[in-house]
């Protein structure tokens, strides 16, 4: 097995396809090598595309490109890891339940669609937890994924399959999508990186909705500019997709480029109440990472209230939603076949959405259903939209006077398994940082910090919208000095 094609970047895999592009097939070789070493003690994928397929598919796509004159697609062999929440044609989708244990999509995504014209292939389909519904990947119908960087804890959620598969080297890059911090999450508890990108910058389309004003896809990365690379790829104006903004893609490597020959000096405001709230060790690591970028832009302290009370309304909103959106999995429509000659409708969804969710889904449809119904809709969800509303003219008043806010990813080393299912609670407050940028429809990235009693950490980089230039640069910044990049875990 190459260790050299495990660990590249991609942008220095271009390069050597570019070159020789039979090397594509000694990188196949090298990324199934490894997910046969790891992967029965990770657990990061729910499907794997066998290794012959890719083999001919590669193959066929080659012949096709030259019989036909055209120029190699720039990305063309690159393999990916794809949440299993975005859609797929002909590759099961399950969104970790039971539920859509067999389905097979006859479509793809947008985002899909774009990979596929710049030469990406999917190689798989990352776990992750039940319908996006945690934030630790233990609520997959499947089996849990395991922390690269000890197997005893979580590599977070929900997108955790897709960070486990960057950190034990089983992908080179990979799509999560972020409803409360899903991205972010596992990318602060597996040493990579990750970006929430701006609501509405990446297209919807095809994504198995949770909370639809809130959820957005987003790329996964090793380094930042490889995070740059496929954010240049899926972003930009869907038709298909109504909240989608009315914008072209730009190159974000481009504007990386741009920002770091010109390094402006920037204004960081460092967020007060998420550093107080979070375990010592876990400050005192984020807090040298945050030195290492006020070394040169200027920092501030800043203090925003209802930090607390941004838990409560992202979660009464996002299970409001969910409860809505998975109204459609009752067995005709969509999800498991039950028999359905001579019974009523309620007996036959029961059966269906009984056997199919699991504990945690039904969970958070019940207190969705409860917070819309009458006599509490007013209580509790018109209350959350009005939070939500005041919450970002804050902010936006907070954008007045700073280009980026920082704050730790997670306040929180990775748990171990099965710990935040002893103490439900602790799950839920755990998103504290990270649900602000959700409910606003702000951009925000976790960048490795460093590790804390050998466990990884990572710093959230907060900024106003369409401003995803400005945390790629400061992410770039804080990667020179770190040189937390390309890091594989020891398996």
């Amino acid at each position: 097995m190459s260790y050299r094609y495990i660990s590249m970047p991609v942008y220095r895999l271009i390069e050597e396809f570019s070159s020789d592009v039979n090397k594509i097939f000694e990188y196949i070789d090298a990324i199934y090598d490894r997910i046969e070493r790891v992967e029965n003690k990770i657990k990061a994928f729910i499907t794997i595309i066998p290794r012959e397929y890719m083999y001919n598919n590669v193959e066929a796509l080659l012949k096709k490109i030259k019989s036909s004159g055209s120029a190699i697609p720039k990305l063309f062999g690159v393999m990916i890891g794809v949440k299993d929440n975005i859609t797929t044609m002909g590759i099961r989708t399950t969104c970790g339940s039971k539920i859509l244990e067999n389905y097979i999509p006859p479509y793809d995504a947008t985002v899909i669609v774009k990979l596929k014209n710049v030469g990406v292939f999917i190689h798989g389909k990352t776990n992750m937890d039940e319908f996006a519904m945690g934030s630790t990947t233990e609520t997959s119908a499947f089996y849990p994924t395991r922390n690269p960087w000890d197997l005893n804890r979580s590599p977070g959620g929900s997108s955790g399959g897709s960070g486990a598969a960057l950190a034990a080297g089983e992908a080179s890059i990979a799509l999560g999508s972020d409803t409360g911090g899903s991205i972010r999450n596992p990318a602060a508890y597996t040493m990579v990186y990750g970006l929430k990108p701006t609501y509405g910058l990446v297209s919807r389309f095809g994504l198995i909705a949770y909370a639809s004003s809130m959820d957005q896809i987003g790329p996964m990365a090793r380094n930042t500019t490889d995070l740059a690379l496929l954010l240049s790829v899926i972003s930009g104006n869907d038709p298909k997709d109504s909240t989608s903004l009315p914008i072209e893609s730009i190159d974000y490597v481009k504007a990386l480029d741009d920002y770091m020959y010109k390094e402006p000096r920037l204004r960081i405001g460092i967020f007060k109440e998420l550093f107080e709230g979070s375990d010592d060790c876990v400050k005192k690591t984020v807090y040298n990472s945050v030195d290492k970028l006020c070394s040169y832009h200027d920092c501030i302290e800043i203090s925003m209230p209802y930090t607390k009370e941004a838990v409560a309304a992202y979660y009464i909103i996002a299970m409001a939603e969910a409860s809505s959106n998975l109204a459609r999995f009752d067995g005709i429509r969509y999800g498991l076949k039950t028999h359905i000659d001579g019974r009523n409708w309620v007996d036959v969804y029961t059966e269906v959405r009984t056997k199919g969710f699991g504990y945690e889904v039904k969970k958070r449809i019940a207190l969705g259903a409860y917070v819309l119904s009458m006599g509490y809709r007013d209580m509790y969800y018109i209350r959350a939209l009005r939070f939500r509303r005041m919450l970002r003219e804050k902010l936006g008043d907070v954008f007045n006077n700073v280009d980026a806010v920082a704050s730790p990813t997670m306040p929180i080393p990775p748990p171990r398994l099965g710990e935040f299912f002893e103490d439900p609670l602790k799950i839920y407050l755990a998103d504290i940082s990270t649900v602000i940028a959700n409910l606003s429809g702000y951009p925000a990235i976790s960048i490795p910090a460093g590790f804390c009693n050998n466990l990884p950490v990572g710093l959230q980089l907060m900024s106003k919208p369409l401003s995803e230039s400005i945390l790629l640069y400061l992410s770039a910044q804080l990667e020179d000095r770190t040189k937390l990049r390309d890091i594989i875990a020891e398996v």
